[in-house]
């Protein structure tokens, strides 16, 4: 089961919180996001080792229609999952082992944003300079093993878009 959470102050109009229990309910929550993606949207994920970040992507991956299987880009630092229905692709990349922003300009993922979903685990301080329109995904394991899961929309793309999830 899944809970949500808006934030109601004003600073943070476009930020949701989540409440996941279990791996199916984090891919759930993202065949849920993904039904609110188009191309050239780009996700940052963040969160400690085994948080969740690559099940989310699954998730998003299913919902996108994309060819599969997701799992970790740790060590090819980024896959690009074409759809398999007619949508954009996935692009799916790890920013864990990268030494900082050059080494993702390396990457070229700037070329492809416009036509893909990206989505770039630990992208945080690091992915920002891609878009100025971007979805933040924070998320943090419990000690009930639950997951927290923090939607925070930057930029105009995200200004008006329910972040429920619902």
């Amino acid at each position: 089961m899944t809970e949500t959470t808006r934030a109601e102050s004003a600073a943070a109009p476009n930020t949701a919180f989540v409440t996941a229990e279990t791996d199916a309910a984090m891919r759930a929550l993202g065949r849920r996001l993904a039904a609110q993606l188009h191309a050239g949207d780009l996700l940052i994920l963040s969160g400690p080792l085994g948080a969740g970040k690559t099940t989310l992507t699954q998730g998003i991956g299913e919902g996108l229609g994309a060819r599969g299987p997701i799992t970790s880009p740790t060590f090819v630092i980024a896959r690009v999952h074409p759809s398999l229905t007619g949508g954009p692709a996935l692009v799916h990349a790890d920013a864990y082992r990268l030494g900082g922003v050059d080494e993702l300009d390396d990457l070229d993922l700037d070329t492809g944003l416009d036509e893909s979903v990206t989505a770039v685990e630990w992208g945080e301080g690091i992915a920002e300079r891609l878009t100025d329109d971007r979805l933040e995904i924070t998320i943090s394991r419990r000690p009930d093993d639950t997951r927290g899961v923090t939607l925070t929309g930057v930029g105009s793309r995200w200004a008006h878009v329910a972040l429920d999830a619902e």
